[in-house]
């Protein structure tokens, strides 16, 4: 039997930041500590994320945006500050409970080899699942549904470890579609895919977001793709949250310049009226010219 979240009304307690924001996605001032040593991976970095609402995680490796997301999720524990899914703190959700609600579609692995598309996709269900993990009627329209959503009706029956890469990014984005989360986390989502399908997912996303009031937050490199289909832009350099807003309102090439350390030409298309980015050059060397 699952755990009910716990109640907030258990005891006296003082405000905090996260009772001010809404129970879609929130965290607030959360700092993530992997050692003694070093600098954070996250430092008190804040996140609000409606339903309906697609945010895109905006900076350079190392940033803090594959912990942000993996704080969300409830796998990494921040050493201070919350992490809440629809009002109730992470920690406080049974883990089956949580996995109902919230996806996470890392930069690993899809599934260990032999495994089928379609037997990775259902997996997916597991958490709306009895113990016999029987598939019922409303499981098999999710799976289809996501199958073909994510362009793999022709590869639902071929191993997955047969796969490319690109084709294996599609299958872990069907399976997180066939869980139907209500927050949907995804780690460089469109890693290894094609021009077409890149824009397709990216639309994808966009679409599941509306159509199903679910919150989506991806991390991503591709600035194009967060200013045309993200409503919400968070820029993090170092841990922290240095800006966050629409795209119109954050990706200015000063900002960009500042979290990327290159310097970055942005404009507007005059045929479709799109934000554009061309990255330039580095304003600092990255690699040292090797030793004579």
């Amino acid at each position: 039997m699952l755990k009910a979240p716990r109640p907030e009304h258990d005891a006296p307690r003082a405000e905090t930041a996260c009772d001010k924001v809404g129970p879609a996605l929130s965290l607030a001032e959360v700092t993530v500590r992997y050692g003694a040593a070093g600098p954070p991976a996250l430092e008190r970095a804040s996140l609000y994320v409606r339903p309906g609402e697609v945010a895109a995680l905006l900076g350079a490796n190392g940033a803090g945006k594959s912990t942000l997301l993996r704080v969300a999720a409830g796998s990494v524990r921040p050493t201070s500050g919350c992490a809440r899914v629809e009002g109730v703190d992470v920690e406080a959700w049974d883990r089956r409970a949580l996995a109902r609600r919230v996806a996470l579609v890392t930069q690993g692995g899809v599934a260990p080899a032999g495994f089928r598309v379609r037997d990775v996709v259902a997996m997916g269900r597991a958490p709306h699942q009895g113990l016999w993990m029987r598939e019922r009627r409303e499981d098999t329209a999710a799976i289809d549904d996501a199958i073909a959503r994510c362009d793999l009706a022709e590869l639902a029956g071929r191993p997955v470890d047969a796969l490319s890469g690109g084709e294996q990014r599609r299958v872990a984005i069907a399976r997180a579609l066939a869980q139907k989360p209500r927050v949907l986390l995804l780690d460089e989502p469109a890693a290894f895919l094609d021009v077409g399908h890149r824009l397709a997912f990216h639309q994808l996303l966009a679409e599941v977001a509306a159509r199903d009031a679910i919150a989506c937050v991806f991390a991503t490199h591709d600035l194009d793709a967060a200013a045309r289909f993200a409503s919400l832009v968070t820029l993090m350099q170092r841990g922290r949250v240095i800006a966050s807003g629409t795209p119109a309102q954050v990706m200015t090439s000063a900002q960009l310049e500042t979290v990327f350390d290159t310097e970055i030409a942005a404009g507007v298309h005059d045929a479709s009226g799109r934000a554009y980015f061309v990255p330039l050059l580095p304003l600092q060397p990255r690699v040292r010219a090797p030793s004579r």
